[in-house]
């Protein structure tokens, strides 16, 4: 497809940012088609190129974070490097990044001076804590943010200490709030007329912004809710469930009319009938009755059998996929959930499609996260030095 039938199509991006919140956020933005330019040290660059599982040197999270990207090489503690990133802010729609409070600023990069030279200009900053407040300058990591923003404190099973998900899942939802407030500041700048402005998107704060009625509910009940294991709390039934053959089925069947099918689905017509059991309270308070039901029926037959009976009677119901699970599935076949992009040595390699999905304007993945430094001498030229100019900064250690 033509970048120019892409939503951000025209769209400057600086990437200042490491590691997760602030790369995922830029990543987003170039799928859909911003020309993102991702500043890294000359000396490594991001430390997520080594992070994890690694494929002849190079973390094949780092390919797919930074796809669509172009990785230019500055060196922020050289004058000269720092001039290079304020020259590229200056022709910036948007400045991502995500170092801690203070640190731009001590390098002549804060908002101050970047907003003085390009007024228009959005700027994305992620942190653990903000950039105001007694905690700001404290560094903060997507764990410290999902505890602190209460998602730890009700996650994993009551008699044992809170668990993480899987995932760096604080990092990432600071990300997504962070490109909806970019696109929110960038829609006033050209509808209303206004100038750019700071996004300042604090990690505990996207996590805090996340946890449904905790707030009220303690506010005006005192209410303090507690980890749940697999289930709902106060909605019934939603769980997870072991099948004969030892795998895990969840089971949303918390609807009436789903509960209903459930019951008749399991061979108990009787219980279909039961009044107490038709509406959410009162299967919440025969909650315990109800989980061991369908503990029991679940027990008793395989995985296939399991769910192809709930697929028969409409009961919301899925096994817990592995990355295995996934490869195999007709439903991620289907929505092209898993592109096929090209390694450096030529080796094919599935990585995740592009979310959302934009039925007349799609993104895309038109490159993997590129080599350290792969396109400075392309986008210095574009900024009018020449192959002298760029040699000589390479030469003083600035590129």
């Amino acid at each position: 497809m033509n970048d120019n039938a892409r939503p951000l199509a025209g769209l400057k991006v600086l990437e200042l940012g490491t590691l997760i919140a602030g790369p995922f956020a830029a990543r987003i933005m170039a799928e859909f088609g911003a020309e993102v330019i991702k500043i890294e040290s000359p000396d490594g660059g991001d430390p997520l190129r080594k992070w994890r599982k690694l494929y002849e040197g190079t973390s094949l999270w780092w390919y797919l974070q930074a796809r669509n990207k172009k990785s230019v090489t500055a060196n922020l503690k050289h004058p000269e490097g720092v001039a290079l990133v304020r020259r590229l802010a200056k022709e910036a729609d948007i400045v991502v990044e995500n170092f801690r409070p203070g640190v731009l600023e001590k390098l002549g990069l804060g908002w101050e001076t970047l907003s003085a030279e390009n007024p228009g200009l959005v700027m994305l900053r992620l942190s653990g804590f903000g950039q105001t407040g007694p905690m700001a300058r404290q560094p903060g990591f997507g764990a410290i943010g999902e505890s602190m923003g209460g998602l730890r404190y009700v996650t994993g099973f009551p008699d044992r200490p809170p668990v993480k998900t899987g995932i760096s899942i604080g990092d990432s939802i600071a990300a997504l709030w962070g490109v909806i407030g970019a696109l929110m500041a960038l829609r006033h700048k050209e509808v209303n007329g206004g100038q750019g402005q700071v996004v300042d998107v604090a990690l505990y704060e996207a996590v805090f912004a996340m946890m449904e009625s905790l707030v009220p509910e303690f506010d005006v009940f005192g209410f303090v809710r507690e980890r749940t294991g697999n289930i709902m709390p106060g909605i019934t039934p939603s769980n997870t469930h072991t099948t004969k053959d030892g795998r895990h089925v969840a089971i949303g069947a918390n609807g009436d009319a789903i509960f209903r099918r459930l019951l008749l689905a399991m061979g108990r017509p009787d219980l279909a009938d039961d009044p107490q059991l038709a509406d959410n309270a009162g299967r919440d308070a025969r909650r315990d009755e109800v989980y061991a039901l369908i503990d029991a029926w679940v027990a008793r037959h395989d995985e296939a059998e399991v769910l192809a009976a709930l697929a028969a009677a409409e009961v919301p119901a899925s096994r817990i996929y592995s990355v295995a699970d996934m490869f195999a599935d007709p439903q991620f076949l289907a929505r092209e959930m898993l592109r096929t992009a090209t390694l450096p040595d030529g080796r094919a390699c599935r990585m995740p499609g592009v979310v959302p999905r934009l039925s007349a304007t799609p993104g895309g993945a038109d490159w993997i996260g590129p080599a350290l430094g792969e396109h400075t001498d392309e986008v210095l030229a574009g900024l009018g030095y020449d192959a002298a100019a760029i040699a000589a900064l390479r030469a003083a250690g600035a590129v």
